[in-house]
């Protein structure tokens, strides 16, 4: 999926804790900081999320793998195995959590038969603490070429000829590395599989997503207790942080007052809080690697008239929108039914003002397939999640976004995977 503008800004939340750590090894340093303001007693009541957390097991991953299998026999015309590099596939399927690099590590399932994992031989004794039950695991010295071993590996399983499923973040050279070992076989992508599998959470998922969701909550109301006049954004997305570090999860936002919240992603320009600002904060977590995405707005102070219209007026999109995401009916209905609300109130047609889809999917990614845009046909299923986050965005005056994690059920309007709908403006977690 790659590093998007809002998963760095939401790394760039994270500066003032790095400030802090750095001001306390440099005592000299510390002494020219500005003293810290005590956290409010919302903060206080923060608890790490501890116990709550249940990790998901071997047997869980391996019937991803079986699920991925019988994906690949169903599929018309089949295929015959599937090549994932690291990332967060790897890690749905296995567990691990492996860095980047120009050396390949590989995960391999055939469409029949155990899986298997491709290393350089100096990282062999890590990947062997790190896999989570017994799997093949075969080694490539510096000189050699990992890309003849995974043909040789999947060759001995007889996988000669057929089609391969490539994931959709592999790096073009380890694709291409593949491809000259063994030009035999078929390479196209492996999406009907990998989105087959994961667009589709267990109820096991859905709970480590509603806890994501819900330190998240959790997190921007300490935030928004603390607002005070003349505050950065930057201090706001700090006290974000340092909400999600309370629950014992790192987690961080975007953060933008007034004009500045209009443009959805942010600004690079500095932002002062001030009387009568709209306060927009788009922050997020993950729980066992499953991702939250929350959009709250509120304003400091006493908001104008229209300001309110458009809450309200969004908060009437995200309504229609969760009736609307219901199994057996399209993706694209779905932004159809948030975008007809906000148009119908007045606020411009098409993206005039709504200036973004209404959603994607999320899961061990923050944005993942399916995708809730005009005319997408993804016929929605039971245990597809998506953000549902209509906006109103006036160039100039302010932004408002309204933002929640939902599910789609087997009857009737999708399910919240947060606390609840903002209930206000003013008082958006009450």
């Amino acid at each position: 999926m790659g590093i998007s503008r809002r998963k760095l800004l939401r790394a760039g939340a994270l500066a003032p804790i790095a400030a802090g750590l750095g001001a306390a090894m440099a005592p000299e340093m510390a002494a020219q900081q500005p003293p810290q303001r005590p956290l409010p007693e919302a903060f206080e009541k923060l608890k790490p999320l501890g116990e709550r957390v249940k990790k998901i097991s071997n047997e869980e991953l391996q019937a991803r793998i079986a699920q991925a299998q019988k994906l690949m026999s169903e599929a018309k015309p089949r295929f015959d195995a599937l090549y994932v590099t690291p990332g967060s596939t790897q890690y749905y399927f296995t567990g691990i959590r492996w860095g980047g690099g120009e050396r390949l590590m590989a995960l391999t399932i055939p469409r029949k038969g155990e899986p298997f994992l491709v290393c350089p031989a100096f990282e062999e004794g890590r990947l062997r603490e790190l896999v989570r039950w017994p799997m093949e695991i075969r080694a490539w010295q510096e000189d050699a070429s990992p890309y003849a071993l995974v043909a040789k590996t999947l060759a001995e399983r007889g996988v000669r000829t057929g089609r391969i499923g490539v994931n959709e973040t592999n790096p073009f050279f380890f694709c291409d590395g593949l491809r000259k070992a063994a030009p035999g076989l078929q390479y196209t992508s492996g999406d009907p599989i990998t989105i087959g599998c994961r667009g589709r959470k267990t109820a096991h998922e859905l709970e480590l997503m509603a806890l994501a969701n819900e330190a998240t909550c959790n997190a921007i109301q300490a935030a928004f207790s603390a607002l005070r006049e003349g505050m950065t954004q930057r201090e706001v997305s700090g006290l974000v942080a340092q909400g999600h570090q309370r629950q014992g999860v790192g987690g961080g936002g975007l953060v933008l007052f007034g004009e500045w919240a209009a443009l959805p992603h942010g600004t690079t320009k500095p932002q002062t809080l001030k009387e009568g600002d709209v306060v927009l904060a788009d922050c997020g977590t993950s729980v066992e690697g499953y991702a939250s995405d929350i959009t709250r707005t509120t304003v400091f102070g006493k908001a104008s008239d229209r300001v309110k219209r458009a809450f309200e007026t969004v908060r009437k999109a995200q309504d229609a929108a969760l009736e609307a995401a219901q199994h057996g009916k399209l993706s694209g209905s779905v932004d159809d039914a948030a975008r007809k609300v906000i148009t119908d109130a007045g606020f411009g047609k098409g993206y005039e003002q709504f200036t973004h889809r209404l959603g994607h999917g999320i899961g061990l990614d923050g944005h993942e397939h399916p995708y809730l845009v005009k005319g997408s046909k993804t016929v929605l299923a039971p245990g597809m999640t998506f953000s549902n986050e209509p906006g109103i965005y006036i160039v100039g005056e302010f932004g408002v976004r309204c933002e929640d994690v939902m599910a789609i059920t087997e009857n009737g309007p999708a399910k919240l995977l947060s606390p609840g709908f903002a209930s206000s403006l003013e008082r958006p977690f009450d």
